[in-house]
Parts: structure tokens; sequence; C-alpha cells
């Protein structure tokens, strides 16, 4: 992450930004309680977030955008802390009034992009995201926007070039880039080049992003760092929308909040980093084709996860399992259809024995995997190590 430093804004500066703006045009001066207008993040000499957007000078849309940011509640209703805020672009896009917010929401230490559109004289929030990488939005350069002509981005003053999907510069007015062709289920990278700063002396040629596509839900944060390429390259071919899914990879493990589940939240094994795949073998299910099995892995906000993707031979269904925090002994629950599956994989060594329960079919055994058919009750499978047995269960009802 890099490094910032802050810089207040002392009275007088201000009021002599107060006496600029309004020296631009008609607007009335702005209220102390409104939120500010760009983020006072600097890196170095630059900051990284100026204020942006034709209409970030107008102080009655910033008082009315201030109105609906503060009238805006979270899913566990939590509020926006407005001082540590801000509109980091306001102006028309495609004739309609916009305004993208980097909100501080302290309940739950969160950094919320915030999506603002005018009905009149009113604005109110249209998206709100969670930012799933711990700590503020504002160290991001590159911030995803969802309106009707499709996806765009909003860049920090560190950005040089943005490249979309098909690795062409894109283009934009204000930071914000014109509609970029983004599938809904499919994730697509964009790539950053990050201009020399104090914390980067040599700048960052290829900064990589994976958008996870224009399907992504609502408070689920689009973009997910992919520094290596692994990611891209780990999805694809892949739905998205499937991995997304309450029962798949990246939605099934539901995020906790004072001891009590909050499903209307992120969920606590969505990916913000780290994607990667590899082949753990075949399995052939009543002498059919073999079918490949992988397992994805990734890192949250909440620590590594993994899961199994059953890839059916030819044309066949691509199956998902549920996320898996990581354990010495992982297990996956595999619906594939007429045969769910039961997947356990852990590192194998000299000093490693699987044990499963008495008359388990074993479809696959070798050493760090094992495959068997999923026990229509709970039932206990145990991996001796050197210095431990551990257990884990498999066969009731996800959790």
């Amino acid at each position: 992450m890099a490094s910032f430093r802050w810089r207040g804004v002392t009275a007088i500066s201000l009021s002599a930004l107060l006496a600029a703006v309004t020296a631009c045009g008609p607007v009335a001066e702005r209220r102390p309680q409104d939120l500010r207008i760009g983020y006072d993040s600097m890196d170095g000499s630059l900051t990284v977030w100026p204020p942006r957007g034709s209409l970030i000078e107008d102080a009655t849309v910033t008082a009315a955008v201030t109105r609906a940011v503060r009238d805006w509640r979270s899913p566990v209703d939590d509020r926006v802390h407005v001082p540590s805020s801000g509109i980091l672009f306001s102006g028309e896009v495609g004739g309609v009034p916009l305004a993208l917010v980097a909100a501080q929401v302290p309940g739950q230490a969160a950094s919320w992009l915030l999506q603002l559109t005018a009905d009149g004289d009113r604005y109110a929030v249209t998206h709100a995201t969670e930012y799933t990488d711990p700590g503020y939005l504002v160290y991001s350069d590159v911030l995803p926007v969802q309106i009707a002509d499709g996806r765009r981005y909003l860049t920090s003053e560190r950005v040089r070039r943005l490249l979309g999907p098909d690795g062409s510069a894109l283009s934009g007015t204000d930071g914000l880039t014109d509609p970029v062709d983004v599938p809904a289920c499919r994730a697509v990278t964009v790539t950053a080049a990050l201009r020399s700063t104090e914390s980067l002396p040599r700048g960052r040629a290829a900064d990589r992003l994976l958008d996870l596509g224009t399907g992504t839900a609502d408070p689920r944060y689009p973009l997910v760092r992919d520094e290596s390429g692994s990611g891209r390259r780990a999805l694809s071919g892949l739905d998205t929308c499937q991995l997304a899914r309450a029962d798949g990879p990246f939605g099934s493990v539901t995020r906790r909040v004072a001891d009590r589940n909050a499903p209307q939240l992120v969920p606590a094994s969505w990916p913000k980093s780290k994607l990667a795949i590899r082949t753990l073998g075949e399995v052939a299910l009543d002498g059919g084709e073999p079918a490949e099995l992988e397992q994805l892995t990734w890192e949250t906000a909440e620590g590594a996860m993994s899961a199994v993707v059953y890839r059916s031979a030819g044309d066949g269904p691509v199956v998902f399992s549920p996320a898996d925090r990581t354990n010495a002994l992982q297990v996956y629950e595999l619906p594939v259809p007429d045969q769910p599956l039961v997947v356990l994989s852990w590192r194998s060594t000299k000093d490693t024995t699987l044990s499963a329960p008495p008359n388990t079919t074993r479809l696959v055994d070798r050493p760090g995997l094992v495959v068997v058919p999923r026990p229509d009750r709970s039932e206990t499978f145990s991996l001796a190590a050197e210095d431990k047995t551990h257990y884990r269960s498999a066969g009731s009802p996800r959790r």
C-alpha cells in the first residue's frame, strides 16, 4: 500500500478557497458542515484526489449531496462520518448530475463508494459499494462507476494512463473515463500506469485490477487486485455471477457482526486479491468422461479462502463448491448434478494419513486428494499429522 501524508485545511486557506470559488460563478458559500470537495490525501506534493467535475464548485449541489449522504445508512444501519468523507467527483455525465463520494463509516471501520444522482433539486444514493480491502478507499487509484451507459472508472491523479480490457487507452474528462465495455458476468482486466511520485519513485507500469463484471450487486465491490495476472488466468471462462451467488465460492461465507450473521453485508469470502487456480486431478463418475478438478484460492479481508471447481468434459456444466477457510484438511461440498461429491484436500507428507467413515467409497484416492460421494448425513473425516489430528465434517446442511 502506498504511503501518504495528510494535510490540514486552515481557516485562512479555506476562506481563500471559498472566495476563489465564489468568484467563479453565482454559487452560495459552502457551509462548514458540508462534505469536503476532493480529499486531502497527498503523495509528496501531489494531491491524489483533487476536486473534479463541472459541478464540484456549486455549493448548492454540495449541500444537496451532503444531505443525501447524511440520510444514507449502511445495510446494518451505520451512518457516514461526514468530516472524514469527501466528494471526489460532481458533474453532469450523459446529461445527468452525478456525484461520487468516498464515505467513511466508523461502525465497521469501513470505506464506501457512494454514487449519487439528482432527482430534481435533491440527490439520492443509487449505488453503494463497500471497499473490500481494509483501509481507506482513497488509497486506491481506480474506482468503479456503474451508470446507464455502462461501466466507467474514476482515476486518481497518480494515474498516467488507464488501459481497458482490450488493452487500449481509455479516454475521459475530469478523471472519469468514457463508457467501457465490461460484461455482466465475466472478469476483465483494467491496467493503470502510475506516474512517479514520492511513494512510487519509479512509478508503476502495470497496476492490474480485475473487474468482476457489471452483474456484481451492491454492496459488493467489483474490483480485485491482480498484480501477477494469475487472477485473470484463474477466472478465464468462469461465470462471475455464479461465483458470487450465496452458494458459490465468493458469496458463501457470511460476514458476522457482533456475533451475528449479517448476510446483507459483503460476504467474508468476497475476494480482494491473490486469485489463483491449480489442477487437483481428474474424477470419473459412473464410467463417464473424466472431469477436471481445480482448486481456486484467493485472499479476502478475513484471510485466505479456497474452493473447488469441477469442469465437465465437453460442454458439460462447470460446478463450484462453497468457500472453505484455510485449514490443514480442506473439505469442499461439490453439488455435481445427480452425484454430489465431497472433495478432501491436504498437504501430503510421509506423516499424514486420512481416515474416512467405514464403507466410504473413494472415487479418487491419492496422496493429498480424496473424492467421495456426499454422505446423506453428517460424517467426520480425520487427518492424522505429525503434531495433531484434524477433524472435519461433511454431509450436514451447509453452514
